[in-house]
């Protein structure tokens, strides 16, 4: 078993709660740079759950209707400048919903990115579910041109049957691209282009706040231009689940009637939506503050001989490293007992993500860490 795994699974593979609650405290200093949050155990989120619902902050929800959840979503629809949010159990749903209802049951066709998580991770739900034929463009790259989707709207209604196109997705930062940002201005020209044709414009937001984080551009900037935005409540908010949708309340008010049919009107929400409000408060301030630990240590180790660093153009945060004399697999292993966890190296190259651990140490003491793995 991986380490990882045994950090996030530690109930599974055995271990009494105080031997499970002395390992949390001892990795309490640990930088994960894999994924974009922080990777609670259970004990941890247990941990957390019992402090809040302590404290008198949580209340219950029915139905995912009502208490901290609703709490959730209006926090949440006024962060992201919409009139309306309504909590969703998975990314997967929020998006297929969003599309749906903006396609309004009378066009059957939606454009998306060809690399976008609608398209290549949810196992064509959207003709299944909701008889919406999805357009990928931009294959290969992390954004689509206006060229490409001009030609796209031409054949869908140009063809012996006209099929308009009804919705137009935007996934940014892209996951499959290493968290490479759709450009800010070439959205700006796609957004206009659908609203001239009346065409409904979705935000696959799901790391909005990382990019926003990077960008320096506020998350409402974004969101301005869509009717429709999701954003992940698990990715880097903590919850053990969640997303939530936001948008005009005409469009979304009674969406929690469309969720329970879907199977997502999950009884109690309320351990999911508690521990995402709690991570949100301050989000914004931490996530910046790791952000310039992590570009400080990064511009220590570039200029280290014996490290290579890899950015993406339009990146977000994910980096990759490589050590010039050390096999990188040691060297993860060696990094793991220097107290930073990675991924699996893929051709030498180690890929690390920047997230809210990278606030548990000054930048010296980070950098020391990668230095000390040398041997």
């Amino acid at each position: 078993m991986r380490r990882r795994d045994t950090l996030l699974f530690p109930l599974a593979a055995g271990l009494p709660f105080e031997a499970q609650a002395a390992e949390d405290d001892a990795n309490s200093a640990r930088i994960y740079a894999v994924g974009d949050g922080i990777p609670f155990t259970p004990s941890e989120y247990s941990r957390l759950l019992t402090t809040l619902t302590a404290e008198g902050k949580v209340e219950e929800d029915t139905y995912s209707r009502g208490g901290v959840v609703e709490k959730l979503e209006q926090r949440l629809a006024k962060i992201l400048g919409k009139e309306f949010a309504v909590w969703l159990p998975t990314g997967t749903l929020a998006n297929q919903l969003a599309v749906r209802l903006l396609c309004g049951g009378t066009k059957h066709r939606a454009v998306v990115q060809a690399d976008s998580h609608l398209y290549r991770d949810c196992g064509d739900c959207m003709q299944t579910l909701s008889a919406i034929n999805v357009v990928p463009l931009g294959a290969g790259r992390p954004a689509f041109s206006i060229e490409e989707l001009e030609t796209a709207s031409n054949e869908a209604q140009l063809g012996r049957v006209s099929t308009p196109i009804g919705a137009i997705q935007i996934e940014t930062p892209v996951r499959r691209h290493n968290g490479q940002q759709f450009p800010f201005e070439q959205m700006r020209r796609v957004a206009s282009w659908a609203r001239d044709r009346n065409i409904g414009l979705h935000l696959d937001g799901a790391r909005l706040f990382i990019e926003s984080a990077y960008t320096g551009r506020a998350v409402t900037e974004y969101t301005a231009l869509f009717d429709t935005v999701y954003v992940s409540m698990w990715k880097y908010f903590n919850a053990a689940s969640g997303a939530i949708l936001a948008g005009p309340a005409a469009l979304l008010a009674d969406l929690y009637q469309t969720r329970r049919m879907f199977g997502g009107g999950l009884p109690h929400s309320w351990p999911l939506a508690a521990v995402a409000l709690h991570t949100l408060e301050g989000f914004e301030t931490r996530f910046r503050k790791a952000v310039e630990t992590s570009e400080l240590v990064l511009k220590q180790l570039a200029a280290n001989p014996n490290f290579e660093i890899r950015r993406f153009p339009g990146g977000t945060n994910v980096f990759q490293l490589k050590t010039v004399n050390v096999n990188s697999p040691v060297y993860q292993l060696r990094l793991e007992t220097a107290g930073i966890s990675a991924a699996r190296p893929v051709n030498e190259w180690l890929t690390m993500q920047v997230n809210e651990t990278w606030n548990r140490l000054p930048p010296s003491a980070i950098y020391e860490r990668f230095v000390t793995a040398l041997g």
